[in-house]
């Protein structure tokens, strides 16, 4: 009993770390996306998509170069020392990152904004490595469905305050004229408070094993991803490695588009900040329903089931015009009640249904002993994925009036994407029946 109240406890000081993480993260991107958008900095990366496709490729580009780097560190090192390190490196961080916004200087929060996502990249295999060592086998469905709905409802957290702190420090024309005051300290100090609850919350993890001195690093920095590959090509894991990655693709085309709903509903950013919102709930919410349905042991059934539910309410948000309600005319509600919130919803809810099982099955069937190091290669195949999505947006996106209808193309990809998955694992004989 003690040993489970400490296995308990151990989870949650896991979940709560990476509930503070997610939300720094967020505040950060998402103030610098608005900003270059619509604020004070329009202009300075480029125009529109342009600007916000610049601040992607930043936060993107060192989870690519690093993940594998990180894998490595993670399986040589106890994974809850490498959690406390980098949550002890976030505060400073946080401070160049409040400095760049009192100073209104564009570069300084780009460096920010890089060192924060080079910080994450080494948080994300020890953090979903530590997951089988606090965890009994049976539980990992219902461990990843309750850390990846606490991760969104940090992203929603995260979003919904940075829609509201962009909107204080880059008040809009109107908001000046009636006397609105930027409040350049904002965004600077929301960062350096939520990476201390950050550094508290890490306290409490679990001492775990040592990890083994005698892993190796590659000096290539995605060499780790070409050898994990080779050795994992032809076997069920590949599959769902990539998979799993296909889904941050799409995710990255829909946190691409979202943010333009301002413009195409006219509205201010925080208040279109509410459908980022809105996706969070629901993938916590699929999340969660996924960990329950799998009860003690993975499904995945679920992979298909979510990725026919991505398609279809992708299909509706792209093909239905984006329109407010003529009622009721309170900011903030009417964009709840809007066609568009009850699709991302619908989309939102499938995306959990899609992740969950797959991201217990990349722990379930990797070799302990190399968590970090197959983890750290699905860390950066994601995050090339996401890399690829948001030149693939930039691109494609001119062809479109309206940013929307670029949901249309995200329903196609997904359609693609779930025949491909289970021709694969048919293919290779793996049973998408439940997996004990």
């Amino acid at each position: 009993m003690n040993h489970r109240k400490k296995s308990h406890r151990s989870f949650w000081s896991l979940v709560w770390t990476q509930f503070f993480g997610a939300i720094n993260d967020n505040i950060l991107k998402v103030v610098l996306i608005f900003t270059v958008l619509y604020g004070f900095w329009e202009g300075k990366l480029g125009q529109g998509e342009q600007a916000q496709s610049w601040v992607n490729y930043v936060f993107t580009i060192p989870f690519i170069l690093l993940s594998g780097y990180a894998g490595t560190f993670a399986d040589r090192n106890s994974k809850n020392n490498v959690v406390l390190w980098v949550k002890l490196i976030e505060l400073p961080i946080a401070i160049v990152a409040a400095l760049g916004f009192w100073l209104q200087d564009v570069w300084i929060t780009l460096a920010a904004l890089v060192a924060l996502s080079c910080q994450s990249s080494y948080f994300g295999p020890a953090k979903y490595g530590m997951i089988p060592e606090i965890v009994e086998s049976r539980d990992l469905s219902r461990a990843n469905g309750l850390i990846n709905m606490m991760t969104n409802i940090a992203v929603i957290v995260g979003t919904l305050l940075a829609g509201q702190i962009a909107t204080y420090y880059s008040p809009s024309t109107e908001k000046i004229a009636n006397g609105a005051v930027p409040m350049l300290w904002l965004p600077g100090l929301m960062m350096i408070l939520v990476a201390i609850a950050g550094i508290v919350a890490a306290q409490f993890l679990p001492r775990l094993e040592p990890g083994d001195k005698n892993v190796q690093y590659t000096l290539n920095p995605i060499g780790t991803y070409f050898s994990s590959l080779k050795e994992i090509a032809g076997t069920p894991l590949f599959t769902v490695m990539f998979a799993w990655s296909y889904f941050y693709f799409l995710s990255g085309l829909a946190l691409s588009i979202l943010p333009e709903y301002a413009g195409v509903l006219k509205v201010d950013p925080d208040e279109a900040a509410v459908l980022m919102g809105v996706l969070g709930i629901a993938i916590g919410i699929g999340c969660v329903l996924a960990g329950f349905l799998s009860g003690d042991a993975i499904r995945p059934r679920l992979v298909p089931f979510g990725g026919i539910g991505l398609a279809v309410f992708f299909l509706l948000m792209g093909a239905i015009p984006a329109t407010l309600p003529f009622f009721p005319e309170t900011p903030y509600l009417r964009i709840l009640v809007c066609p568009t919130a009850l699709f991302v919803l619908g989309a939102g809810i499938s995306a959990g249904f899609y992740i969950v099982p797959l991201q217990a099955l990349l722990q379930h069937l990797t070799p302990d002993d190399e968590l970090g190091r197959f983890l750290g290669t699905a860390n950066g195949l994601s995050w090339t994925f996401l890399f690829v999505a948001a030149i693939f947006y930039q691109i494609v996106r001119p062809n479109f009036d309206i940013a929307n209808q670029m949901f249309m193309v995200s329903s196609g990809l997904m359609v693609l994407g779930i025949a491909f998955f289970v021709w694969r694992v048919r293919a290779r004989g793996f049973s998408l029946k439940k997996v004990e």
